[in-house]
């Protein structure tokens, strides 16, 4: 199950950094909200298999229990990721209103034409 998931994990950052490198913002948005899933994911499986421990609470009987930490960063990565995720719409859209394009090679082509002349 360990190397499906390492597997799993690298393909979503692998498809990500390439959607994050392409020219259109709508594929870098897509590109940044498959990374932030990817790392969610690593963080999830680096904590290890939750099979036959407990909850943390406060008790007489010594047991394994369950790290809580790798579930609260990845609560707060995904609070996070949909912030700037939400920021990123926000912003895309105001690009497309303003320049009527999500391209970025056409959103500065009118820059590189104006600095040769």
């Amino acid at each position: 199950m360990q190397i499906e998931t390492a597997l799993l994990i690298g393909a979503l950052f692998g498809c990500a950094t390439y959607l994050i490198l392409q020219n259109s913002f709508v594929r870098i948005l897509f590109g940044f909200v498959v990374l932030t899933n990817a790392a969610n994911l690593l963080v999830l499986s680096m904590s290890g298999n939750p099979a036959g421990r407990h909850a943390p609470i406060v008790g007489s009987v010594a047991r394994p229990l369950v790290d809580p930490l790798p579930q609260a960063l990845i609560l707060t990565a995904i609070v996070i990721g949909f912030g700037v995720t939400a920021y990123l719409v926000l912003l895309l859209y105001r690009i497309f209103l303003d320049q009527r394009t999500t391209n970025a090679a056409e959103l500065y082509e009118d820059q590189d034409t104006s600095e040769h002349t």
